[in-house]
C-alpha cells in the first residue's frame, strides 16, 4: 500500500507540468480521448458514410457491429461476405452494421464493395473510430456496441461465419 505523497499516487511529472502551465497561462490543452474499455459507454465521434451522410451514434435500443477492414487484406476479403450475410439475416432487428475502411480513396472502396456484392454502410473515418473503440490496428477488427451504447466486444482477426452471424444476439439482448 502506498502512502499519500508516494510516487505511485502522484501524477507524472509531465502531466503535472502540463496542468501547471495550463493553469498558469490560462491555456486550454486538448483532451486526448481514450478508447472505451469493454463495458464502458462509447464516445461516438463525428462519422460520415462514403456518400457524405452522417452516421448517428448507435441509438438507444439499437446495437452496432463495426468491422475495420482494408481493400487489400485477404482475411478481410473472406470476412466481409460474412458481415454482408449478417446484414441480410438480421434485417428487421435493431442492429446497425458499419464497415470502417482503412483506405483513403473513396472510389477504390466503392469498387471493392461493388465487385464483392457488399451492401453494408461504410465509412472512411477510421482514425476517429479507432480512438473511440480500440487502438488495435489488426484487420479485420470487429467491435460490438450494445443497445445501451456500451462497448461489449473487440474481436481481432477473421471470424467464422457462425461467429459473425452470432453477433445478431446483441440486437436481442
Amino acid at each position: 500500500m502506498t502512502a499519500p505523497g508516494d510516487a505511485a499516487t502522484q501524477p507524472g511529472r509531465r502531466g503535472f507540468h502540463r496542468a501547471a502551465l495550463a493553469w498558469a497561462g490560462g491555456l486550454a490543452l486538448p483532451v486526448v480521448a481514450r478508447a472505451a474499455a469493454q463495458g464502458e459507454p462509447v464516445r461516438w465521434p463525428e462519422v460520415h458514410l462514403l456518400d457524405g451522410r452522417p452516421v448517428p451514434a448507435p441509438a438507444l435500443r439499437q446495437a452496432a457491429v463495426l468491422v475495420f477492414f482494408s481493400t487489400t487484406c485477404p482475411y478481410c476479403a473472406r470476412h466481409n461476405p460474412r458481415v454482408q450475410k449478417l446484414v441480410e439475416t438480421s434485417a428487421g432487428l435493431p442492429l446497425q452494421v458499419l464497415g470502417v475502411a482503412q483506405d483513403r480513396q473513396p472510389d477504390a472502396v466503392r469498387r471493392y464493395l461493388a465487385q464483392r456484392g457488399l451492401r453494408f454502410d461504410v465509412t472512411l473515418d477510421e482514425q476517429a473510430l479507432h480512438e473511440a473503440l480500440s487502438p488495435r490496428r489488426v484487420i479485420p477488427l470487429t467491435c460490438v456496441i450494445d443497445r445501451d451504447g456500451r462497448l461489449r466486444e473487440v474481436i481481432p482477426g477473421e471470424m467464422a461465419e457462425d461467429d459473425v452471424l452470432g453477433l445478431a444476439r446483441w440486437a436481442k439482448a
